[in-house]
């Protein structure tokens, strides 16, 4: 018969190698942990919509070395630095739909993700931008207008060019519309009938509708947000600055213009370090602006880690504007009217590594009638407003 002392040390022996059996069978406390080493590192947690896991810095070029249109053009040497600037930083230079995937699904991007969009299929654009983004095997968005090549207009592409990029792994195409109107100033029948007009014709000359959608010049109200939600988009993209995150209306994505004046490098450099301003509870809830002109522009902050007082905001023109702030609502006052066409308020705050947050909006402003509103007079085709 054992001892008391060894009857002790039997029993600690055996209640140690339960221990070590259920951490081993992972019944203890739940799972057993993974280990944390370098080469399998712990599973992240789902990271903020400011931390740069998810976010992109989204680019619009129109034209490409066509320097009688400084407004939609890009200088080819500019865009040639923005390639190699791209390159030589470590940028991530991802297809949309990809991006677009990362942001349904909530999953990290990779640092520094960024997207190249192309707008109005442009013949230079074929010429000039695609063997510069083909030998960087960089992907990029052409958002194509169909009224342009069925026109067979000089300056636009051609369906055979088009067809051609949309064999390319390289290039998506997206939908731009059939006119390429000014959206807010036609009823939603219209608007309506023109999508599913241009839809047609993709269909028929591509065999498929792409599913991302640019509006024509930026310009959206409610009702052409809705009626664009009718078809089946999977997002859509407008003209005003700021940058792309998960937490975004998917179809209020903001794009940074590009052209030979905001394509100097000092510009180009800031923009595509920037970070997103995340924002709620945005007001006036409509890019429509007729009456209350300007608009006070109220928004809640939405990221702890920015302080109120780190916040300005600048309306487009010029032109002042006060921001009182209440908590973390901000409410910005401009001290004059946007005059007719389109106007944006864009707000910044320090990163704190020499960056910058960045939230815009665009306002698209009309003037009140009698009949309603007057549409203002067509600058020409996607002209980038000064982001």
């Amino acid at each position: 018969m054992p001892g008391r002392n060894a009857l002790i040390a039997i029993a600690v022996v055996v209640l140690f190698g339960l221990v070590v059996l259920a951490w081993q069978t992972g019944v203890m406390d739940g799972a057993r942990p993974e280990p944390t080493s370098a080469a399998t590192p712990a599973r992240p947690a789902r990271a903020s919509s400011g931390d740069g896991q998810h976010h992109a810095v989204l680019l619009m070029y129109h034209r490409f070395g066509e320097d009688r249109y400084p407004a939609t053009s890009i200088r080819v040497e500019q865009f040639e630095a923005h390639i190699a600037y791209l390159q030589e930083h470590g940028f991530n230079v991802l297809p949309l739909p990809k991006i677009i995937d990362h942001f349904e699904r909530g999953e990290p991007l990779p640092p520094r993700t960024v997207g190249i969009t192309v707008d109005d299929a442009y013949r230079s654009a074929f010429e000039v931008a695609r063997p510069l983004l083909e030998a960087a095997n960089m992907p990029w968005t052409l958002f194509v207008t169909t009224d342009q090549p069925d026109r067979r207009l000089g300056d636009f592409m051609s369906w055979d060019d088009i067809r051609d990029l949309d064999a390319d792994p390289l290039v998506t195409i997206g939908h731009h519309s059939g006119a390429h109107h000014h959206m807010p100033d036609h009823d939603s029948a219209t608007n309506r009938h023109d999508t599913a007009r241009a839809s047609a014709r993709f269909e028929a000359e591509l065999g498929h509708v792409p599913d991302l959608y640019a509006y024509p010049f930026g310009e959206y109200s409610n009702a052409v947000l809705e009626v664009v939600q009718s078809f089946d988009f999977r997002a859509a993209f407008g003209q005003h600055s700021g940058v792309a995150h998960v937490d975004e209306p998917r179809f209020e994505l903001p794009r940074f213009a590009m052209n030979e004046n905001w394509g100097r490098m000092d510009r180009f450099e800031e923009r595509i370090h920037t970070k997103p301003l995340p924002v709620r509870d945005i007001s006036p809830s409509d890019s429509l602006v007729v009456r209350n002109n300007p608009p006070q522009f109220e928004f809640t902050l939405d990221d702890p880690a920015v302080q109120p007082g780190q916040v300005g905001c600048f309306p487009s023109g010029g032109i002042e504007a006060s921001i009182e702030r209440d908590g973390r609502r901000l409410t910005v006052v401009p001290q004059s009217a946007f005059p007719p066409g389109r106007a944006r308020i864009n707000c910044t705050a320090p990163y704190g590594d020499g960056t910058f947050r960045w939230f815009g909006r665009q306002f698209v402003v009309r003037e009140q009638t009698r009949d309603g509103h007057t549409p203002r007079s067509d600058p020409g085709a996607g002209v980038p407003e000064s982001p």
